[in-house]
Parts: structure tokens; C-alpha cells; sequence
């Protein structure tokens, strides 16, 4: 009888399993399967969005999407999961680019809905919020909104100037801050402590 040697992890390996798992549109059910770790794919997402592949962009957008819906983030860790193996890859700062938002409706009741780079919707709300990092050296605002499970998407800056327009003055825990409100929840731009 030949030893058998496990297959080795590849891009194409693992988009087969992913094709294979595939049900329908949008994202897998990442977070129902426990494979094992097969270590680390030569992957890595830039902080643009381009997806890298042993150092040359993937330029299929098909494929893109393809690994975008087996995305996961464990820990600080990111992996591409299939129902039968978990390869570890390398984001530079989010895994999405959130390019441009839809408004319906006004006031505190008014929806943003997101559209990544990848074709993600994802309305802002409790479980999918906004949130901006401050550069502690540069004082440059950077903004992110979770697409899904920890995963987030960085707000093109041409996007956050349509929210900055939008944003008003709300006060919290008796501070007036700056942000904007999504499905009935305000989100500032400041972290409390950074206003005074």
C-alpha cells in the first residue's frame, strides 16, 4: 500500500474546496466549520483592496469575490476556511474597501448602506458599526464599518467626506460629539476621550 501525503494547499486548491461549499450567494458559513490548519497561503490583501497571490495581484474579480466569502478572522489571525482546511493569509490593514454608501431616510432614522469592493452591502447599525481610528502621530482620522464577524471594511476617504457632510453634533455621556446616525444609532468620529 503507498503512503498517502497530503495535498498541497494552494490558491487553487483551496478555490476548488470553496467552489465546491459554495451555496447560492454571499458569504459561507465560515463560522460552522473547523478544519484543520494547513498552515500559511503566500496571500495578502493591500491596504487598497487588491488581493496578492505569491506576489502578483489576483485581477480576476471572480476569484477575488470567491475568497472574499471564505474569509475569516480568528483572534488577530486572518484564514481562508473551507469545510476541509484553514490556510492563514495577510491583510495590511482591513480586508475591505468600503467605496461609497447609499442614504434612505433622515435624521436618526436615516440608513447607510456600504458597497465594498467586493460587492458587499452591509446597512450600518448595533452589529455592523462604524468606527474611526485616529493616527496618533499624523492626527489623521482613518474610518472602518464591520462588513461581517470582525471583518471590516476602510472608508474611502471620498466616502467619509460624504459622512463628515452628514454628520451633526449629538451629545454622549454629556459631551457633544461629532458623528453620524445609522439605523437609529449615533456613531461619533471621535473617541470620547480624543473630545474635549
Amino acid at each position: 500500500m503507498r503512503e498517502q501525503f497530503p495535498v498541497k494547499v494552494t490558491a487553487d486548491t483551496i478555490a476548488s474546496s470553496a467552489n465546491a461549499a459554495a451555496k447560492g450567494r454571499g458569504p459561507a458559513p465560515v463560522h460552522l466549520w473547523n478544519p484543520p490548519h494547513c498552515g500559511d497561503l503566500d496571500m495578502h490583501i493591500a491596504r487598497d483592496g487588491t488581493w496578492y497571490y505569491q506576489g502578483s495581484p489576483i485581477n480576476r474579480p471572480a476569484m477575488v469575490r470567491l475568497f472574499s466569502n471564505i474569509l475569516r478572522k480568528d483572534g488577530d489571525a486572518y484564514v481562508l476556511v473551507t469545510p476541509v482546511e484553514k490556510v492563514g493569509i495577510t491583510v495590511e490593514d482591513a480586508p475591505f474597501v468600503a467605496e461609497d454608501f447609499e442614504v434612505s431616510g433622515a435624521g436618526a432614522d436615516q440608513v447607510l448602506t456600504f458597497e465594498t469592493h467586493v460587492g458587499d452591502h452591509v446597512a450600518v447599525g448595533d452589529e455592523t458599526p462604524i468606527r474611526v481610528e485616529i493616527d496618533p502621530e499624523s492626527e489623521e482620522p482613518t474610518p472602518y464599518v464591520t462588513v461581517r464577524a470582525n471583518l471590516e471594511a476602510r472608508i474611502t476617504r471620498k466616502a467619509f467626506y460624504r459622512l463628515v457632510e452628514l454628520a451633526t453634533h449629538q451629545e454622549v455621556d454629556g459631551e457633544s460629539q461629532f458623528g453620524v446616525f445609522s439605523s437609529g444609532v449615533f456613531f461619533p468620529f471621535l473617541p470620547s476621550e480624543a473630545v474635549a
